[in-house]
């Protein structure tokens, strides 16, 4: 593998630059750098969780003090790392966010206040010991997590954790005030200015935009008098959090399930942040690394449940600044942790946090707690919605999630020991997208999306497909091109084909593949636009739906007369016909502008152009099959037509 170019600051070396030691002055400034893009979403936990569950200002400083702690330490192991804990690499370890709504769940059912908190950390503490035990065998539990299922759970986070910020919003605390102007113009201006930040600068200032905002709609609330530091003169100056601070963990079974499935979701994200630190660092990650990160991750949560903190996993907004920053050292983020380590010794700095407005922290909730669900539904982008069983799968587990997310006393319906379950939406949504995904995709035999054909008259699904004849599948799938089926036939060497979107990328490039001689023969074969031959049928029923879209299959003497012209113009100086995607088109005139365009261009510009058209063209036939054999995308794709 090619080496990169040196890392910004470092000395040549043998060493892959992932493991040079910078001179102490760049170690520090660029160590505090990762501190500050880290800060707002390490602190935010803790004080999402002290607010839902009851926890009183004092007891808020110390998990402040204990989160930040801790989070210095578990850095410090995965970047450092010992034996086989550790990836070493410039990963920063912070609280998840995923388990901020399951940790509020089980506090709550268990009465909340300090009784709250002991049986979190003691489901925290297990599911840590769980994670460090399984992760030299996460590698074979990766397929009962693919996008359908991280991408609801992602998505569901995000969603359900809108209402913990809106509440904050409101004042927060067991007395909030929708009706208060000053309330929503503090996390109204909030919000704005993260987003103005995030619009007007790029770097390193944008990735502390939510810190920024948090700084600033603090300032402005104490020059208000709506912010009180009183506990920041009356805190300790240093502090050390020692285990089992609040007292011995209790062990709920419910609750270490919920925080268990908050672990294997978490590791699905690490070994992506891993992956993609890898990417940035130019260093080759194998399963391994993978379980050495897993293993820092289960040893910095049970250490976490120990000294009064949370479930630990990669920091994504800390592996965005290792790329736009370009230090690639990880002992940069080994600096980073000591500075946490620091801070968590300092009562005062948690005080300081502690006392920042619900409102204010209601605006800046909003804003990260959002972009979780747009990660979520990223994510989601990359699944084969064309195959029902997905969307069964994230309709399902939304539609739950939301529900008791909506309803929260719906959780009283049931036992108490299942209401830590069906009293958070994130872990029922998350049980749900991990069950079905296993009853549709890993029971019995799974056949694959349909693809073409009707529902019970002869459909033919994705499995069929990757095992078909070379003749069966042109007879399947010969009419998305017009005239002869190299294109098709070349498109079944890439066989097996992963999921709808590939089989629909290997007609994309069998007919970009292909020769200039062969291109222009298909071109030959498409029909004259608006032609007789179009609306009599004769071209085939594919022809006929394509230019029915704005009635060129029934068009007036007029109209027929300016198509004639134009097409038989155009074929005389490209030796093809004119070829439109019409579906793509709102009106006739709209055909007709674009043609007498096209005319004047050169023969290269025109070859390529006509083949894009006919690659559009045949991926509306690749969605008429898909829909023909499958109804709900069927219905789908009608009512975005009758929206357009």
């Amino acid at each position: 593998m090619a080496r990169s170019p040196d890392t910004p600051g470092t000395r040549r070396t043998g060493r892959h630059p992932v493991d040079d030691m910078l001179p102490p002055g760049k170690l520090a400034i660029y160590g505090f750098q990762h501190v500050l893009a880290f800060y707002a979403g390490a602190v935010i936990v803790p004080i999402l969780l002290a607010s839902a569950i009851g926890l009183n200002e004092q007891q808020l400083i110390h998990l402040i003090n204990a989160d930040l702690f801790t989070c210095g330490i578990a850095s410090i192991l995965q970047s450092v790392g010992f034996w086989k804990v550790g990836v070493r690499l410039p990963l920063l370890q912070g609280v998840t966010f995923t388990a901020v709504s399951p940790m509020i769940a089980i506090g709550l059912a268990a009465g909340g206040g300090t009784e709250g908190l002991l049986v979190i950390y003691g489901s925290v503490i297990v599911a840590g010991l769980v994670m460090l035990l399984i992760a030299p065998y996460f590698g074979r539990l990766v397929k009962y997590f693919p996008p359908v299922v991280t991408g609801s759970v992602i998505t569901i986070i995000g969603i359900a954790l809108l209402p913990v910020g809106a509440q904050d919003v409101v004042g927060g605390g067991s007395s909030p005030d929708p009706t208060n102007g000053k309330y929503l113009a503090y996390a109204l201006g909030t919000l704005a200015l993260i987003v103005i930040i995030q619009r007007i600068f790029r770097g390193f200032m944008a990735t502390i935009a939510v810190l920024v905002g948090l700084v600033v709609g603090t300032l402005v609330a104490w020059a208000l008098g709506d912010a009180n530091f009183a506990s920041v003169g009356g805190s300790a100056w240093v502090g050390v959090t020692t285990p089992f601070y609040f007292g011995l963990p209790k062990f709920s079974v419910a609750a270490i399930i919920s925080m268990t499935v908050v672990m294997l979701i978490t590791a699905v994200e690490t070994t992506g942040d891993v992956f993609a630190t890898g990417e940035i660092v130019d260093k080759k990650i194998g399963k391994d690394d993978i379980a050495r990160a897993l293993r820092a991750d289960g040893l910095a949560t049970t250490l976490g449940g120990v000294l009064n903190s949370f479930p630990y996993t990669c920091f994504a907004e800390n592996v965005g600044l290792v790329r736009l920053t370009r230090i690639k050292s990880r002992y940069v983020v080994a600096a980073a942790g000591v500075f946490m380590i620091v801070l968590g010794l300092l009562p005062k700095a948690g005080a300081i946090v502690a006392a920042i407005p619900h409102p204010v922290l209601g605006g800046a909730a909003l804003a990260m707690f959002a972009t979780v669900a747009v990660v979520g539904v990223q994510t989601l982008s990359r699944v084969d919605f064309n195959d029902h069983r997905n969307i069964v799968i994230v309709a399902t587990s939304l539609g739950l999630a939301m529900l008791v997310t909506a309803q929260p006393n719906i959780a009283k319906a049931v036992p108490q020991w299942a209401q830590i379950i069906l009293g958070s939406g994130i872990t029922l949504g998350s049980l749900a997208a991990i069950g079905l995904n296993i009853v549709f995709h890993h029971i019995g035999r799974s056949r694959g999306a349909a693809v073409a054909g009707t529902p019970g008259h002869g459909e033919i699904r994705l499995s069929e497909v990757n095992q078909m004849s070379k003749d069966e599948f042109v007879a399947a799938f010969g009419q998305l091109f017009q005239g002869p089926t190299w294109a098709v036939e070349n498109a079944y060497a890439r066989r097996p084909f992963s999921d709808t979107q590939a089989l629909r990328r290997a007609f994309q490039d069998a007919l970009f593949g292909a020769t200039a001689d062969q291109q222009r023969d298909l071109m030959r074969h498409y029909p004259a636009l608006g032609s007789e031959a179009v609306a009599d049928g004769r071209t085939g029923e594919m022809s006929a739906r394509d230019q029915s879209t704005v009635g060129l299959t029934r068009l007036a003497d007029e109209d027929h007369d300016a198509f004639e012209a134009l097409t038989a113009e155009y074929e005389r100086k490209f030796g093809y016909p004119l070829i439109v995607c019409v579906r793509d088109m709102h009106s006739r005139d709209e055909v007709l502008h674009q043609g007498e365009t096209r005319v004047h261009n050169s023969p290269a510009q025109e070859h390529a152009a006509a083949l894009i058209e006919i690659a559009k063209i045949a991926s509306h036939r690749f969605d008429d099959l898909v829909a023909g054999a499958n109804p709900i995308h069927a219905a789908r794709l009608q009512r975005y037509e009758n929206l357009t």
